[in-house]
């Protein structure tokens, strides 16, 4: 094990997986000459050359149409979007293409491609570029989602993602990029579809997945202090649900607290509240309680900012309502 960062986790994913099958490439939005906007891809035009580290105009919809179109062809395209506020541009080619493609052939085209770059706020980056799509995807039959939330997850899950014969959307931080963490020397997968217990306890389930495990694991530290264990589950990615997982845990401690950095309507967390409620209700000693952000658009003031997204504050808060209500 050594530490590394998260940008030079997936960095590592990409170039091992590029060494291992010359059909896969990176495209996107300065991600050769200028190293990457969030220096993922630093020393990649060095080692690949300009045909497999491609940069691009700034045309999402034409370059995701184009990885679309390659990986049809049985290439393997890894898209980059500086940020998935800019997928919108291209969410016909993601949804209406990349996602339909194999069942309306009847399973005779696959599209195995990676659609990747950072979500959710990042600082003060204001209303249009602050933005969680997990939801919108997670409830996109065809895709798979999947949003790590430290190096080791990082760089095993993207590179299965990149083996996977499915379209997936892999979903970062620009506020993870510089975080360290312990990462295998060997070569390593993670199964999509598999969430980790991160921290076992017996009082109560918080789940959350991508940064705010950050704030998961503060609170569940806050907690402890007050002799309350907390056992925090990460779910890494969010479709497919690791249901088996969550149902275990609350059967053990009975109550279930979801972290997500998302609106409320229609989130990752709903879905999760919903199934528990209706798979484990004769377990539930109180009722599932969400932590999301405020329902408006995020601000550019800080003071606004911090008022809207999730905190360990507002973590506590909640484990507290469900634990003593």
């Amino acid at each position: 094990m050594r530490q590394i960062q998260f940008r030079e986790a997936l960095r590592e994913a990409m170039s091992e997986e590029m060494r291992r099958d010359e059909t896969i490439f990176l495209m996107g939005e300065e991600v050769a000459e200028y190293n990457g906007a969030y220096k993922v891809s630093q020393g990649m035009l060095d080692e690949f050359g300009p045909k497999r580290v491609i940069d691009t105009p700034i045309t999402e919809a034409g370059f995701t149409g184009l990885g679309v179109g390659a990986a049809m062809n049985g290439i393997r395209p890894i898209i980059e979007f500086m940020t998935f506020n800019f997928s919108l541009v291209a969410i016909d080619q993601i949804i209406n293409s990349a996602a339909k493609l194999k069942s309306m052939s009847g399973g005779q085209v696959d599209v195995p491609i990676v659609f990747r770059g950072a979500t959710g706020n990042a600082g003060q980056l204001a209303a249009q570029h602050s933005q969680n799509f997990e939801n919108w995807y997670a409830n996109t039959p065809g895709l798979k989602v999947v949003v790590p939330s430290n190096p080791k997850d990082a760089k095993g899950l993207l590179k299965s993602s990149i083996r996977d014969n499915d379209p997936v959307i892999f979903m970062e931080s620009e506020l993870m990029y510089g975080d360290k963490g312990e990462v295998p020397e060997s070569e390593y997968l993670i199964p999509i579809g598999t969430a980790n217990v991160v921290k076992e306890g017996t009082d109560i389930t918080l789940c959350s997945f991508g940064k705010m495990m950050k704030v998961a694991i503060q609170a569940a530290e806050e907690m402890a202090k007050e002799g309350i264990n907390v056992e925090v589950i990460d779910l890494r990615t969010v479709r497919p649900i690791d249901w088996a997982t969550i149902i275990t845990s609350v059967k053990k401690t009975n109550r279930l607290v979801v972290l997500e950095e998302a609106w409320p309507l229609a989130s990752i967390s709903s879905e999760i509240a919903f199934h528990v409620s209706k798979n484990a209700f004769d377990y539930l000693d109180a009722p599932v309680t969400r932590v999301v952000s405020e329902d408006v658009p995020v601000a550019y003031a800080k003071s606004l900012l911090e008022a809207t997204v999730p905190n360990v504050e507002k973590t506590v808060k909640a484990i507290k309502e469900v634990l003593y209500r």
